[in-house]
This record gives structure tokens, sequence and C-alpha cells, in this order.
């Protein structure tokens, strides 16, 4: 005698009938728990392990691809304009916050803040920066990945300081001279933007064009930090070029370990030349 056939029901509700099964596994699956597939429909457990076995997508530089507005790039727009403001309404904030070489090893971190101040004498310093930035970051951004990015501005930021520090004359002028600005870290993205063009076999005659003008300004303008642009461009090249020709087999570790020697070693500069001068 033949047993009456089996009604097939969904796994993940037995209660509902099912008749089309998943292209994968081949188990029933009803209507909430289906998913499209190239070929018939595919059922949600299925598409959850695909999904985890799947690798994300990666930029040539091992940056995650992302879409949508530049977030890192507009955050620290964001924040430079409201520090700014805050410089405006309390001007104790620019105390605070600017470098000196002086201040080097009481407060070494003011060799990072600054980077995030601008002059309150006049929008044109926060403008130009904020333009620059706005240029070249989403592009930097795109190529790199949102955390190599920000590392990237970041170290340029620092490097940018470093700068300023070493071509400063120990007990001079210059020893004792507050600067602010993120021109550092925008000569960092400069410098970063030669190197990737170059990684990518593309024009850099533009970009090295940019950095010249603004190099032989930072000269003739009185007032510039030009020590600092220096720095930062120095360092972002380095950074950039770590980021760049990486070598694919281990990407990741490679770029991450060059950074961190490259935050060590402007560390160890820091150190030894800020012992050459009188600090507070």
């Amino acid at each position: 005698m033949s047993e009456a056939p089996t009604t097939p029901v969904c796994p993940r509700h037995p209660d509902r009938e099912s008749y089309v099964r998943c292209q994968r596994c081949e188990r029933p699956a009803c209507p909430e728990c289906q998913r499209p597939a190239a070929v018939g429909f595919q059922c949600v457990d299925c598409v959850r392990e695909q999904n985890q076995g799947t690798r994300s997508a990666r930029t040539v530089f091992g940056g995650g691809v992302r879409q949508g507005r530049p977030v890192v790039t507009l955050g620290i727009i964001a924040v430079c304009a409201v520090v700014w403001l805050l410089q405006l309404t309390d001007s104790r904030v620019t105390d605070w916050f600017q470098y000196a070489p002086v201040q080097t090893q009481a407060e070494p971190w003011r060799m990072l803040t600054a980077a995030f101040l601008h002059s309150p004498v006049t929008p044109l310093h926060i403008l130009f920066n904020m333009y620059a930035l706005y240029v070249t970051g989403p592009y930097l951004e795109a190529l790199f990945g949102r955390a190599r990015y920000l590392a990237l501005y970041l170290i340029s930021a620092f490097g940018g300081s470093v700068g300023f520090l070493l071509l400063a004359s120990p007990g001079g002028d210059t020893w004792f001279t507050p600067t602010v600005g993120a021109s550092g870290a925008v000569f960092g993205l400069f410098g970063a933007f030669f190197m990737v063009q170059r990684a990518m076999n593309r024009d850099t005659g533009q970009i090295v064009g940019v950095v010249l003008i603004n190099l032989v300004l930072g000269f003739v303008i009185s007032g510039v930090a030009w020590q600092a642009h220096l720095g930062g461009l120095a360092t972002g090249v380095v950074a950039a070029g770590v980021l760049a020709y990486a070598p694919r087999a281990r990407r990741t570790q490679v770029q991450w370990g060059g950074l961190a020697a490259l935050v060590v070693l402007l560390v160890l500069v820091t150190v030894v030349k800020a012992a050459t001068g009188p600090m507070l």
C-alpha cells in the first residue's frame, strides 16, 4: 500500500506550504523566505551563507569601496569650521590648541590640534585650506578608503608640525612663534595626490604646478608657516608611497606597519630636536 505524498513546507515556517525550492539547497521556501537569484530563487539561509563568504570590494590600493559622500573629508571640514567659529567667540580656544616649538615637550598634543585651528583674523586662511581639502580629499578618500585616508591626513598634519619644529632655530624667534592651520595636512594630501598619480601612470603635471605655486607663495607672503608646508608635503609623499606601493600579497600588513613606522620616526625626530632648545 503506497504512502500519501508529503506536502512540502518551508523549514523556517512549517505552517506554510511551499512548492518553490531553493536553487542551491533545494529546500522549500515560502514567499517570505525567497530571494531572487540569477535563475529562480534562493532561500534566505543560502543567501546569508553566500554573502558571508564573499569578499568585500576593494580599491586598487586596498581601501573598501563605498558609495555616497566622502564622509571623512566632510567631517574634517565640519570640525575645522566649528573650531574656527569657537575661535571667533573665545580667543582662549586659539591659545589652548595652537602650537609653538617651545611647547613641544610640555604639550606635544598641540602638534596635532593646531591643524584644526585657523587664523581668526581673516576667513581667507580657512577658506583656502578647506577648498583645497574639498578638491583633493574625496579623490584620495575613494582610492585609499576611509581609515587609510584619515590616517594619511592626521599623519601629514603631525608631519607639518614636525617640519615647523625641525626648521625652527632653537632659542630664535620661530621657536616661540605659534602656528595654526591645516596647511601641513593639505600639503600632505598634495604629496599623496602626486604619488597615486604616479602609481597609476597618470599625469602629474597639474599637481606639481599647484604644489610649486603654493610653496612659492608660502615664501613670499609674510606670516605663512612654510616650514609646515614642507613637512606636511614630505610626510604625505612618504605615507602615500607606503599605501600605494605596498605589495598586494601582504598589502594591509605592510600599509599599516609602514604608517606606524613613519609615526615612530616622526616622534623620534621630534624628541631629538626638542631637546636642543629651551622648553616651557
